[in-house]
């Protein structure tokens, strides 16, 4: 940790509720007896002998060493006792000093030492299990992480913290007896749906001016707190439990094609994040009207659709398996299953062009396995039984049409132009005709 961050950390910490640095009585009743001697290299000679003894019992090097059974409580007061003169040392030394730098280095060793003697990290379980919510305990020493309880940073040098395994929910250990929200992702299991109405808003009094997630008291006026809408859910909530955070709405793609970023509540946000790439969203019974304004939808189910006819082929044919070409849609499952299910991850792919270059890439794949490539997938090709005539056809062509009766392929001109049915169900009827007569 480089001497700017060990500074920061000891000026945001400075009021950390363990170290409020009073003198109190020792066991009996009088001031804790100092066990080591001054050090003079460290404290200037206008301190008195008896805080100097003191600061030197949290400084000393083998105060550090592994504690051997337990300790009574005139360890802690003499620690916290030490932290405060290391405090008041650091404030009044020169900025930017080597005395300094190393009196920061020993106060962040006395707030582990006594982070360690005041919460024992054998009394803390690896998983915790609140709210459906799993929480596991961050090892993790960044400094960089936000309480989504108390809002406040997670110190993790001298900071027990977790993180639920679910929906990444993160919060002091202190702070998780007084969690009331469920883990969104068990809402996502039991509820895979999304909210297609926009920014559903139904007013301050609704909610009886309270946030809808805590039950805080709030208002637009910002007294006692300020209101926050979340344009997902339209409802309002507090500071807390809304942190301006931003996430593309849904139903604003769905219904108007917009993809920019909206402010969103904590909840929200997570349960957007995991749904993001769950397919659940069926345009053509949702807003069909959407097909007719955005040629790339309408690009892109085409290719969806040829995939769907390309795969016949290659669930039978052992090259295709072996190269494992479908695996190549693996992280869109449902490109293979159907052509109608979109994720929101897949419009906003769309939507940026993305999706398309690699579909279309894919596409030329698996069309170059089945038309070149295997002579298997080859001999399952079609020749138009209407004109005879021209290259074996495939149903995937985009000159072709296919029977939906029989699945036999034509060509798009032949299959048009007569007004016949179709030879190959009319030999099919014929056939099933002769048998039953046999059969009488």
């Amino acid at each position: 940790m480089e001497y700017d961050e060990r500074l920061a950390l000891f000026r945001q910490t400075r009021l950390n509720p363990f170290d409020r640095g009073e003198e109190e009585d020792g066991p009996q009743g009088g001031k804790t007896p100092p066990q080591h001697e001054a050090r003079p290299e460290l404290f200037s000679g206008t301190r008195t002998h008896s805080l100097d003894r003191t600061m030197d019992l949290g400084l000393a090097e083998d105060h550090f060493s592994r504690p051997m059974g337990s300790f009574v409580a005139s360890d802690i007061e003499q620690l916290k006792l030490a932290i405060e003169e290391c405090k008041k040392l650091i404030l009044e030394l020169p900025e930017h000093s080597e005395r300094q730098k190393d009196t920061v280095v020993k106060l962040i060793h006395l707030r582990l030492k006594l982070q360690e003697l005041k919460d024992p990290e054998e009394d803390e379980p690896n998983l915790r299990i609140l709210l459906e919510h799993r929480f596991s305990k961050e090892k993790s020493k960044s400094v960089k992480q936000t309480c989504d309880k108390c809002s406040t940073i997670i110190w993790g040098l001298i900071q027990t913290w977790y993180t639920c395994t679910g929906c990444y929910y993160r919060c002091h250990s202190k702070c998780m007896n007084m969690i009331t929200k469920p883990c969104v992702r068990s809402k996502v299991s039991h509820q895979s749906e999304y909210e297609l109405s926009i920014c559903p808003e139904i007013g301050l009094d609704r909610q009886d001016y309270r946030c809808a997630e805590c039950r805080t008291p709030i208002s637009l006026r910002g007294v006692p707190s300020e209101a926050r809408q979340c344009d997902y859910t339209g409802q309002y909530y507090c500071m807390t439990c809304h942190w301006n955070d931003t996430a593309i709405v849904p139903a604003r793609v769905i219904h108007n094609w917009e993809f920019e970023p909206r402010k969103v509540c904590r909840s929200s946000m997570r349960y957007l994040a995991l749904m993001i790439s769950r397919p659940v969203l069926k345009l053509k019974e949702i807003n069909p009207l959407l097909f007719n304004f955005v040629e790339e939808l309408v690009e892109i189910r085409k290719l969806r659709q040829d995939i769907l006819l390309m795969k016949p082929y290659f669930i039978t044919c052992k090259e295709a398996m072996e190269a494992r070409l479908l695996l190549q849609l693996q992280d869109r499952q449902h490109f293979v299953e159907n052509d109608d299910m979109y994720s929101l991850q897949d419009l906003i792919d769309i939507s940026s062009g993305r999706l398309s270059c690699s579909l279309t890439e894919i596409h030329t794949t698996f069309a170059k396995h089945i038309k070149l490539d295997c002579e298997r997938c080859q001999a399952k090709g079609f020749v138009c039984e209407l004109c005879k005539e021209g290259d074996i056809l495939f149903p995937f062509d985009s000159h072709t049409s296919v029977c939906h009766e029989c699945s036999a392929v034509f060509h798009r001109d032949c299959y048009y132009d007569n007004s016949t049915t179709c030879p190959r169900c009319a030999r099919m009827t014929e056939r099933k005709q002769d048998d039953d007569v046999k059969d009488a």
